[in-house]
């Protein structure tokens, strides 16, 4: 497992944790930057992240951002990506259950439990009948 993260300045910091953690954990990452805490666009992040996942050279991936806000806007313009902002477990359980979200976002200035939402978010399942329906429906949605 390849996890795709980036951040933009103000997410510098969570990344760096995070990334700590992914070490931890043993799952491999692909930091597509900032690598520093100068400022940056985060539409630029953003894209490389959600490129990584839509190649298929990562299976997920993490973006930060001062609220998680403008990750989250960025990344669900592009086709086959579907970011979730989540600001608890609960919403990233949810996120991979019923969305089958593959970019998780997160706030740096507004989260204080971002490792445990990330184990979450990386280890919950996505819960196929269901919600199957819905997510052939945003696919179409992103033809339009």
């Amino acid at each position: 497992m390849i996890v795709a993260i980036g951040s933009d300045h103000r997410g510098f910091d969570m990344k760096a944790d995070i990334l700590r953690l992914l070490n931890e954990l043993g799952i491999q990452s692909c930091d597509v930057g900032a690598y520093d805490t100068q400022s940056v666009d985060y539409p630029d992040i953003a894209h490389d992240v959600c490129r990584q996942v839509v190649q298929g050279t990562c299976v997920c991936g993490i973006l930060l951002c001062g609220t998680g806000i403008g990750m989250s806007i960025a990344a669900n313009k592009v086709r086959g990506i579907r970011a979730a902002l989540c600001c608890n477990t609960f919403m990233a359980e949810r996120a991979r259950q019923h969305n089958n979200a593959n970019v998780l976002c997160m706030g740096a200035e507004n989260n204080q439990d971002a490792e445990n939402i990330v184990k979450v978010f990386l280890t919950s399942a996505f819960e196929d009948e269901r919600h199957v329906k819905r997510l052939d429906k945003i696919v179409e949605m992103e033809k339009s």
